[in-house]
């Protein structure tokens, strides 16, 4: 067996599909349906943009001041046609303009405005270190890898596509864990600028899945994120005139 293949069964990333905690699979040959996204309170509504006027301005100078050339000029939407579980993620438009999104699940999850703050800081973080750059550079090298890889041990063209996906997939995964440390450590300083406690806010850890200490784990285990929020947080105090 070739070794591109052999690396697609030790990884188990071939074909794989990760399923939230909680969710049915649909049956064999059954489509998935979709969910209809729950709209948030009115409080809960009015939580986010509260939040989000605050966080907006903090993260914009954090920008400027740790990244100079990026583009700063964030923008903190709503996607009201993500119907999955709670999520936030940070992308860029063509004109290079960084959108933080939130789903309503994620707003109708936060407990309290400092965890919603903290989410906000750690998806704006992603956005100043440059994760999602590195992340897209990470992933064609190791396309480039192992697609060279397959060839050299005699791989046709199919094979050499597959192998191309499946280093795309493993080299996105390079430093994945350090981002997200990254990001929690310069998102707790961006919600304290803020005004609000990222101790508090990283209490929704204690509420979703811990990922453990995976080898090709996206995220590190929770109690590793919390230790750090903390940490962070005793450093940010001791700072003079902090």
């Amino acid at each position: 067996m070739r070794l591109f293949l052999i690396l697609a069964v030790a990884f188990g990333l071939s074909g794989c599909m990760e399923v939230p905690a909680g969710a049915e699979k649909p049956a064999p040959g059954e489509p998935a349906q979709e969910k209809a996204p729950v709209k948030p309170t009115r409080q809960a509504a009015l939580m986010f943009v509260s939040v989000a006027k605050a966080i907006e301005p903090v993260a914009e100078a954090q920008c400027r001041e740790l990244s100079p050339k990026t583009n700063c000029d964030f923008k903190i939407v709503i996607d009201d046609k993500d119907g999955g579980e709670a999520n936030a993620h940070q992308f860029l438009t063509r004109s290079g303009r960084p959108i933080l999104l939130f789903n309503y699940a994620l707003i109708n999850d936060a407990r309290n405005a400092d965890e919603l703050a903290f989410v906000m800081g750690h998806e704006a973080a992603h956005h100043i270190a440059g994760h999602l750059a590195m992340q897209e550079i990470n992933a064609r090298q190791g396309a480039e890898v192992l697609a060279q890889m397959a060839s050299v041990n005699g791989a046709n063209s199919r094979e050499i596509r597959d192998a191309r996906k499946l280093g795309a997939a493993l080299g996105a995964l390079r430093y994945s864990k350090d981002f997200e440390l990254e990001a929690d450590e310069l998102g707790t300083v961006i919600s304290l600028r803020a005004g609000f406690n990222p101790v508090i806010g990283a209490r929704f850890f204690g509420r979703i899945a811990d990922p453990g200490d995976k080898m090709l784990g996206t995220h590190p285990p929770n109690s590793q994120r919390i230790a750090l929020v903390r940490r962070t947080v005793r450093q940010y105090r001791q700072v003079p005139g902090e």
